[in-house]
């Protein structure tokens, strides 16, 4: 079994916690579903956030998901001028028996714009 790294981001509609819950919790679901992968397959977890979304930390999605035992970290994206705002990034380490170039990174809505060479 190999350890692989998943990609991928969300843009939120606004800075409220309800949301960010369900918007992450869609990421983390699908990065899940589209590489056939369980929580136990997680290894960690880190997830970065824009300077302007303070509501709540991403990582609690993953908790009310019930991934509760694997290592989460939350970190502040640089404020880079232009950079689209509201945006969650997570970067998943898994064990996973795909080659590197079967794994799905997901860019949900607008933020697929941001990764336009990764098939969706």
């Amino acid at each position: 079994m190999a350890v692989r790294a998943v990609r991928g981001a969300v843009q939120l509609e606004r800075d409220e916690a309800g949301h960010m819950d369900e918007q992450v919790g869609a990421l983390l679901t699908a990065i899940l579903e589209r590489n056939g992968l369980t929580a136990d397959d997680l290894i960690s977890i880190w997830f970065t956030a824009t300077p302007d979304l303070h509501s709540d930390f991403p990582a609690a999605a993953a908790r009310e998901l019930g991934i509760v035992d694997v290592p989460l970290i939350c970190a502040q994206e640089l404020d880079i001028q232009g950079a689209m705002p509201r945006v969650v990034r997570v970067l998943a380490h898994v064990e996973s028996d795909r080659p590197r170039s079967g794994i799905a990174h997901v860019y949900l809505g607008a933020a697929a714009a941001l990764r336009k060479d990764i098939a969706q």
